[in-house]
């Protein structure tokens, strides 16, 4: 507190020494202005200024008043040191065009100054000879010589001794003359330039001096604010005048220090809040729109385009308010999270939350895109959507049986949850979903992700595909897709979409993956699950095929672990898992086959990868495949 105390008080006299100087003792005259310490004009206080350094304004000139004469004074100088002073004209020489100085510089002792004669400046001697003088430093003055009497100047450093005249010559008088105006000048012009006085400093300043030298910017640094370049000036002016070890010197910089270093560290402390703490702030920021912009800026675009989407936009205050503040989670996935939400009217509805992306918004464009604007009793419906910032959401219809994994894995074959008219009724409504996609839209859509887990139950168990996020519109008249990428789900992903050795991808890519879902149907397990004991087991599609086989070959009535449902729905789905695309079928062949009997549906080719060996893939099985290159 005592520090903090002295810095007050040091701060406030620094203010206070500011405001008075500048508003009480700074004066002008004429084309002076800011006269201020160690000068002043007669009549300001004496704290002012000096009284050896008194100033008159006459006639609206600033004039220097000295024992043997009277100058005029054109400019003062406040630099540092031994510069500072005043350059004078001695007002004799502005009586006229020729007219002499009225004092002799070299006779004269200025009062509080030293002259700068021996720097920048000669003497300049007007000398009265009785004769011509034939020297060619001696210039003759023809305004002031007579036919008696000859006038002469000469600018030299020793032509003030008398010694150095030539004979029949005196001195007249001497004063300064610049030695840089040449010789051959007007030397009366050249007078009327005048010369320097410096200021005689003592040998020992006062605190006050110092005091009032730093106040009134006797050392000015002008870039510097004012209450630090006050105390640099008083340092500076102690250090360098003060009796080293006295009293008041070990005073003043002992409480100089005890004030600057809390000072300092405060002023570090702030500057790391105020400064770097923002700057910090404001960089990561930047950090992370740059990421998000170019995503916001397509998917902005994308949404003013679609002006005539049926979805409607919700604001994100919204999505908060529909989902009770996120407070019923139904689900969580790569994508993100699932909550439940009511819309005002009281209808139930499915809030996607989008996680943080790092893609383009792609998949956020092809949701809204495809399923916006259908409408199919087995393809979810898209009621809404929120696009704000970085902040997106997707709103479905709710499907209060979730989707369709939790009952085909849960079951068994011989206590399944649904009927074998009901699993008929399921396969048939997604294979006619599928095929409104690829054939019933004004733009054919791929869906690329066909799996359980993406079959989503009504109340009434009512089969409705979703999930468009790695979804692509094709024109129906264009049978080949181009992709740099694979996309969908290890296990139902077509060979094409791995290595395109196998074929071209097309909509009979959506076909396989429709075919696998049909075995995870007619199985009631996962097609990758690996607990069979048989070796000839280890490839599930395998065992079936051969099964099949056994049946077809000794005729319905033995007795086999597969059941008509069963058969029929492997026959189909073979029939879609062919290696080749060209093999498999279309989704309208497949709607055929699943509304006819079982006997009736032809026994399919083996598929390639039915065999010993199954289709590789990557170690680190992730979701979605890289890019693999073609053969």
């Amino acid at each position: 507190m005592l520090i903090l105390l002295c810095f007050l008080l040091l701060s406030n006299a620094e203010f206070g020494f500011r405001y008075y100087f500048q508003r009480v003792c700074s004066n002008s005259c004429g084309d002076l202005q800011n006269i201020h310490y160690p000068f002043r004009l007669k009549g300001d206080p004496p704290q002012c200024g000096e009284k050896s350094h008194e100033l008159s304004c006459e006639g609206n000139r600033t004039m220097l008043f000295q024992p043997n004469g009277t100058f005029y004074v054109t400019n003062i100088s406040y630099e540092e040191g031994p510069f500072m002073g005043m350059t004078l004209i001695d007002v004799g020489i502005t009586r006229s065009n020729c007219s002499l100085p009225s004092v002799s510089l070299w006779l004269k002792n200025f009062t509080g100054y030293n002259t700068m004669l021996g720097f920048s400046y000669e003497y300049c001697t007007f000398v009265n000879c009785s004769r011509k003088i034939d020297d060619e430093t001696y210039r003759l003055v023809p305004c002031l010589s007579t036919n008696s009497t000859f006038i002469y100047v000469t600018i030299r450093y020793d032509a003030a001794s008398v010694g150095v005249l030539v004979q029949d010559c005196r001195p007249v008088v001497t004063t300064a003359v610049s030695d840089s105006i040449p010789h051959n000048e007007d030397i009366f012009k050249m007078l009327r330039e005048g010369f320097q006085v410096m200021l005689d400093y003592p040998s020992v300043f006062s605190v006050k001096q110092c005091i009032n030298f730093a106040a009134n910017g006797a050392y000015v640094v002008s870039i510097i604010p004012y209450p630090i370049r006050f105390e640099m000036n008083i340092l500076h002016c102690i250090a360098n005048n003060l009796n080293f070890g006295s009293r008041e010197y070990i005073i003043i910089w002992v409480l100089f220090v005890l004030v600057d270093a809390p000072i300092l560290i405060i002023a570090i402390l702030l500057l790391g809040r105020l400064v770097l703490a923002p700057l910090c702030l404001l960089v990561f920021l930047v950090y992370n729109i740059s990421i998000h912009l170019i995503p916001i800026d397509v998917v902005e675009t994308f949404l003013q385009r679609q002006v005539a989407l049926s979805p409607t936009r919700y604001t994100y205050n919204e999505i908060v308010s529909i989902t009770n503040n996120f407070k019923e989670k139904l689900g969580q996935g790569g994508f993100g999270s699932v909550f439940k939400g009511k819309l005002p009217g009281g209808y139930l509805v499915a809030v996607k939350i989008l996680g943080n992306f790092m893609d383009n918004g792609e998949d956020f464009i092809n949701e809204v895109s495809t399923i916006g604007t259908i409408h199919h009793v087995n393809i979810v419906q898209l009621i809404g959507f929120c696009a704000e910032g970085t902040n997106r959401a997707l709103i479905y219809e709710y499907m209060s049986n979730g989707s369709l994994d939790k009952y085909i894995f849960t079951s068994t074959t011989k206590n399944r949850f649904f009927n074998d008219e009901k699993i008929n009724e399921i396969a048939l409504s997604v294979a006619k979903g599928l095929h409104y996609l690829h054939q019933g839209c004004e733009m054919q859509i791929l869906h690329f992700d066909i799996k359980p887990h993406n079959v989503l139950l009504d109340h009434d168990f009512t089969p409705k595909l979703s999930d468009f996020g790695l979804a692509k519109l094709q024109p129906k008249n264009k049978s080949l897709v181009s992709m740099s990428l694979a996309r969908g789900t290890i296990g139902y992903i077509a060979p094409e979409l791995v290595s395109r050795s196998f074929g071209n991808v097309s909509h009979k890519s959506d076909v396989y993956s429709f075919g696998m879902l049909l075995m995870d149907m007619a199985g009631g397990r996962r097609h990758a699950d690996m607990k069979i004991e048989k070796s000839s087991q280890l490839y599930y599609p395998s065992w079936i095929y051969d099964q099949l086989q056994q049946t077809e070959a000794l005729g319905s009535h033995v007795h086999l672990e597969i059941d008509d449902l069963e058969r029929k729905l492997c026959k189909v789905g073979l029939w879609c898992i062919q290696t080749r695309p060209v093999d498999r079928p279309s989704m309208i062949r497949v709607v055929e086959m699943l509304e006819a009997g079982v006997d009736s549906i032809q026994m399919p080719p083996k598929p390639f990868f039915c065999g010993s060996e199954s289709l590789p893939v990557p170690s680190s099985s992730p979701s979605e495949l890289s890019v693999i290159s073609e053969c």
